[in-house]
């Protein structure tokens, strides 16, 4: 397998994932459990936390180190992560959405905008660092042409996908129990994914300069942690079932971990 292939690959899987969960919609029928919920959350959140440390921390400590000296190289993996969280809370304050799992509206008030276009766009914040991670791996590996760096892009890219599959899920049923249509449901919750391919695009040729790709690695760390800790855990320890998400958390990151290992 070479690097262009396995970068097809990693951007495709990341969106079919998305689709393949979202196809769920026609063959459930009520909204998830609270317990569902938590398990499915926490494992999302234990795949990211793995797939962030992993595939994006590592590589930009060991790609600063490579093209900086001093304590630029110290300081650009850091500095770069503070940006990625810092852009995602500013998309957070800016850009109307709605947090199905607590009714919680985010952003500049849009009252013209309706909530299942609101919802859409809080799953579009939370798909684009997870798009822009996996292209950036993807680029890294293009440009360095090592088998190390592009088995690191795709298993960043799988385990992605894995939690991308009960995410497309957790977008599309909610909207179905709530009176959308299954069809409209479903296409809701794969074009919530489709900004992955796109960003992971533009982060594959952005990635190609490589003076700043411990930069972008960085910043898809950060951005990937601000949803994680935002959103994610703190949504998955409700309603008594906590220890299903925290358990669920662990399974994701002992997932992610064996394909960094084995890979």
């Amino acid at each position: 397998m070479t690097p262009i292939i396995a970068s097809i690959i990693s951007l495709s899987i990341v969106f079919a994932a998305t689709t393949i969960g979202s196809a769920c919609v026609f063959f459930f029928r009520h909204k998830l459990s609270v317990k569902m919920n938590n398990i499915i959350l926490g494992f999302a959140g234990g795949i990211m936390i793995a797939a962030s440390f992993f595939g994006l921390i590592l590589p930009s400590i060991s790609e600063s180190k490579d093209h900086f000296d001093g304590p630029l190289a110290t300081l650009i993996p850091i500095i770069g992560f503070l940006i990625g969280c810092l852009v995602l809370w500013a998309m957070d304050k800016f850009i109307p959405h709605l947090h199905k799992n607590t009714e919680v509206q985010e952003g500049v008030q849009a009252s013209k905008l309706n909530e299942d276009f609101k919802f859409f766009l809080a799953v579009t914040i939370h798909n684009i660092p997870e798009g822009l991670a996996v292209g950036f791996a993807c680029g890294l590996a293009l440009s360095g042409n090592t088998p190390e760096l592009m088995w690191a892009a795709l298993s960043l890219a799988i385990g992605i996908a894995i939690q991308n599959i009960p995410e497309g899920a957790a977008v599309s049923i909610p909207l179905y129990s709530e009176g959308m249509s299954r069809g409209k449901a479903f296409v809701f919750g794969s074009m919530s994914g489709i900004v992955e391919p796109l960003f992971g695009l533009a982060g594959l040729f952005l990635a190609q300069l490589a003076i700043i790709s411990p930069w972008l690695l960085a910043f898809a760390a950060g951005a990937m942690f601000y949803v994680i800790l935002d959103e994610l855990l703190p949504d998955s320890r409700k309603g008594g079932f906590e220890h299903y998400g925290l358990w669920a958390f662990i399974a994701g990151f002992l997932i992610m971990m064996s394909l960094e290992l084995l890979l």
